[in-house]
């Protein structure tokens, strides 16, 4: 019994696997893309067949296709994403620059489907792709794909993770350390005022994230083949997206000019330019975990990180900061997809840029990864470290930097004489100011109180 099946296209006939809800050109596409074995983005699938449902209902509405058809379509749909689809999605991320294959891919399960629930043919291009054209509804699917996943994913994980950074310092307010700059002994900082920076570095990138979104929510639906909207109906990008909006219930534009949108990726590209300038915020976050959990004998040993697990196959008792190492390699890998990104949005090619597949790939791998970072950094870090107020204290009585608060009274120059016997002495700096200074203890101590010092002022 065979396992295949004849299918035909407009090159003639192909053999396809006899289970596969796909087609010729699917097959074709599988056939000529056996480059990575990775496929397109599940996420960016979803908005696919979202993006299908939309356009049958907006071509019934404008007298496109049928009721029936489009019911077919939209029930096709609402099926695939009610199961587990990307089975029927076999297509490599390495394909056609445009995704045609990955649109046709779509349209030929849908018509599978739709056909069988209608009982006669629903044809892949003439209904399931009616009004529309790979150049326009991949753009659109990468726009929707990105708004869906900063919306559900990244956007309320990047908020968690300020509001378990602020309820930490609120935690740890008390506690004072000894602030560096340079990596070398600082000013002293409240341990609050350490994180509540962190917060507010995320609550910045948050707000430029949305600021995005408007431009991510403005659909290339409508253009077709080059932008000029040939074989679309002159409403259907205003339905399309109305019904998509509908769907899911996030707010979706027609393009201001659709020419833009399918001629280049710049929003991909911004977009993505955002998501590394958070994964460099996360990148300084985690490394100041790393540093102040350093040691815990022979490093700084100001905070404990909870111990997740053994740190080393030969060391025993060895316990190392895995959750930031982990966000620290997130970082890394969104900023080198963003350098991928920033060349692909370079291939719009007149009227079409020819790298949308790895834009797809690499954004919604961005956003994952940030959004999953950031939860456990939340939730297996900061949330749970424990600050070692005996180190601190150890660390803030011997700084000779305290000795700047001096400065207005004594002058830099003598202060830095005091700072540098403090050093070579290995004394406290307040001993040392006692024996050079007409200052008293009582004055000195006060002046150099480590809580007032945080406070700024003279």
């Amino acid at each position: 019994m065979s396992n295949t099946r004849i299918e035909r296209d407009s090159m003639g006939e192909l053999q396809v696997p006899v289970d596969a809800l796909y087609g010729a050109q699917t097959q074709r596409a599988v056939d000529n893309f056996p480059v990575s074995g990775q496929r397109m983005p599940a996420q960016f699938i979803r908005a696919l067949i979202l993006a299908k449902a939309a356009a049958a209902r907006a071509n019934v509405e404008l007298g496109q296709i049928s009721a029936a058809q489009g019911k077919a379509i939209v029930d096709a749909a609402q099926g695939l994403l009610e199961g587990q689809f990307m089975e029927h999605f076999p297509v490599d991320i390495f394909q056609t620059g445009s995704g045609t294959s990955s649109n046709m891919n779509a349209n030929e399960v849908i018509a599978t489907l739709a056909s069988r629930l209608l009982g006669e043919t629903v044809n892949p291009n003439d209904h399931v792709n009616c009004g529309q054209s790979s150049n326009d509804i991949i753009p659109t699917s990468i726009h929707v794909s990105a708004a869906l996943a900063l919306h559900e994913q990244l956007l309320p994980a990047l908020l968690h993770l300020v509001q378990v950074i602020e309820r930490k310092a609120e935690e740890v307010h008390p506690f004072i350390k000894t602030g560096r700059t340079h990596l070398m002994d600082a000013m002293p900082v409240r341990l609050s005022q350490v994180l509540n920076g962190w917060a507010q570095q995320l609550k910045a990138n948050i707000g430029h994230l949305q600021d995005l979104l408007p431009s991510l929510q403005a659909l290339a639906q409508g253009g077709t083949a080059v932008g000029t909207g040939v074989n679309a109906h002159p409403r259907f990008a205003e339905l399309f997206s109305q019904q998509l909006t509908q769907l899911t219930q996030v707010q979706f534009t027609p393009g201001k000019n659709l020419f833009a949108l399918i001629g280049s990726q710049d929003t991909a590209v911004a977009v993505s330019g955002q998501l590394k300038t958070t994964a460099v915020s996360l990148m300084k976050i985690a490394n100041d975990l790393r540093w102040m959990n350093s040691g815990p004998l022979a490093g700084l040993g100001e905070i404990e990180l909870e111990g997740l697990q053994p740190g080393s196959s030969i060391m025993p008792g060895k316990v190392n900061p895995v959750i930031p190492e982990a966000t620290a390699m997130v970082a890394a890998q969104v900023i080198g997809n963003d350098t991928v990104i920033t060349i692909a949005g370079q291939s719009g090619n007149f009227e079409l840029n020819v790298m949308l597949p790895i834009i797809a790939q690499n954004l919604l791998s961005s956003i994952a990864l940030m959004s999953t970072a950031s939860r456990l950094l939340a939730d297996k870090a900061i949330a749970t470290f424990k600050v070692n107020e005996a180190r601190l204290k150890e660390a803030l009585s011997r700084n000779p930097i305290l000795v700047t608060a001096l400065n207005p009274i004594i002058g830099y120059q003598k202060a830095a004489e005091i700072a540098k016997k403090a050093y070579q002495q290995g004394r406290p700096v307040i001993d040392v100011a006692l024996e050079h200074t007409d200052l008293t203890r009582g004055e000195l101590e006060i002046l150099l109180d480590p809580e007032k010092l945080t406070a700024g002022g003279v």
